[in-house]
C-alpha cells in the first residue's frame, strides 16, 4: 500500500489481517517513498533498534506489542480502528513531505 496512490481501508485491513498478534510485536511504518509496511519484531526488540537499522524509514507508529490485539484478523475486522489508522497515516504523510528525520507517531489510533 502506498500513500501516494489513494490507499483504501480494505488495503490496510488486508495488511493487518496478514499478521499474527500472538507470535511477534509489530511496527507499522512509512518508507520515504510513501510505501506502508508492517514488520514483525521479536518480543524483546526495542523500537530504537528498528529506527537505527532501517535507512528507508520516514515515520512509524509506536510498536504494537504482541498479544494486545492490534494486528491480526480481529483487528483487521474492526473498521473503526483501521479507519483511524488510515486517517492517521494519510494526515502524517502530508506533514512528512520534505522532512529528513524519523518521526514517531505517538498514538495507537
Amino acid at each position: 500500500m502506498n500513500l501516494n496512490n489513494q490507499p483504501t481501508i480494505d488495503e490496510l485491513a488486508r495488511m493487518f489481517a496478514a499478521q499474527k498478534d500472538k507470535h511477534d510485536s509489530h511496527i507499522l511504518w512509512i518508507a520515504k517513498s510513501g510505501q506502508v509496511h508492517i514488520d514483525c519484531l521479536s518480543p524483546h526488540a526495542h523500537e530504537e533498534e528498528f529506527d537505527k537499522n532501517n535507512r528507508d524509514l520516514l515515520a512509524r507508529l509506536k510498536m504494537y506489542r504482541r498479544g494486545q490485539g492490534y494486528v491480526g484478523k480481529k483487528a483487521a475486522a474492526d473498521r473503526d480502528f483501521i479507519g483511524r489508522v488510515l486517517d492517521t497515516l494519510k494526515n502524517e504523510w502530508q506533514s512528512l513531505q520534505n522532512r529528513s528525520e524519523v518521526r514517531v507517531i505517538d498514538r495507537f489510533c
